[in-house]
């Protein structure tokens, strides 16, 4: 059954609680308005069309108040969608077919992006190749999806496939993706993981480091050991005395290293400002 008449009682499961798995349109009419004896049966054969890709909740506003002040109901009739327990969508009066059906497609899940659905539920169950192959068919129905590629890159990762997940993480072209602090973490995780792969002991390094303090080739691997083994003020104190040394060193890869374990630590927070400071103490 895709639509349902819901009141104050049952609203939180079949309103609220329903649109963590699917969107959820509440359609707030009642018995003596006009416009809503056009658009509440419109709404519901479209519900029945769709066959479960969104559910319709009918809320009578006379009946029930509260609910409609909850969603600050002016006028009605009122369809407002609720994703993950907000609301992401709405609109007031009735619509033509053709609007409400373009409505709708603006928030329902692309088929690719109910496979990403299905992709993350499989991850958390802890079956990673599962997920994989989930975001593999999603990636063949929308090529142009970069955050399917993002998941597949998180997931890689987690299996120790550094390779394959920069691989995935340079080919995102998006502004706005590459912007987000999820991406930049990644990228931040994946060129650390791979200079963190020496297969030099700490040990050899320390030494070296003390035999010669301009050997900066052995204070990087150095610091990206101990950023590895979660002993990030120690390695960033490494990579400081890098920039200090020669910004030059590899292209200012000193600088440049910092700039990816601030990303890693989520670009905030105390640690993160004391490093920038310092860092930027030394380029002054």
């Amino acid at each position: 059954m895709f639509s349902q008449d819901i009141t104050q009682s049952d609203f939180e499961e079949k309103v609220i609680a329903a649109s963590f798995k699917q969107p959820v349109v509440i359609d707030f009419w009642a018995p003596w308005c006009a416009p809503c004896k056009v658009l509440k049966p419109l709404l519901e054969k479209l519900a029945e069309e769709y066959g479960g890709r969104f559910l319709l909740a009918k809320v009578n506003s006379d009946e029930n108040p509260e609910v409609s002040a909850q969603f600050k109901v002016r006028g009605i009739p009122a369809v407002k969608a609720v994703v993950n327990g907000t609301v992401v969508d709405e609109f007031t009066g009735a619509q033509p077919e053709s609007v409400v059906r373009a409505w709708l497609e603006k928030i329902i899940p692309s088929p690719a992006e109910e496979l990403r659905h299905a992709a993350q539920q499989l991850a958390a169950t802890g079956d990673v190749d599962g997920a994989l192959q989930k975001l593999s068919e999603a990636s063949a129905l929308d090529p142009n999806n970069e955050w399917v590629r993002v998941d597949a890159a998180e997931l890689l990762l987690h299996k120790g496939e550094t390779h394959e997940a920069q691989r995935l993480l340079d080919s995102l072209k998006d502004v706005d993706v590459l912007k987000d602090a999820r991406v930049l973490q990644l990228k931040a995780h994946t060129r650390l993981a791979e200079m963190s792969g020496t297969g030099e002991s700490e040990a050899a390094l320390n030494a070296a480091v003390a035999a010669d303090g301009n050997d900066l080739e052995a204070r990087l691997k150095l610091a990206n050991v101990l950023i590895a083994s979660n002993r990030v003020a120690e390695g960033m104190d490494q990579l400081l005395e890098i920039v200090r040394r020669d910004r030059k060193f590899k292209d200012d890869i000193g600088r440049k290293t910092l700039l990816d374990v601030f990303n890693l630590l989520g670009g905030s927070g105390e640690l993160v400002k004391d490093y920038r400071r310092k860092l930027a103490g030394l380029l002054n």
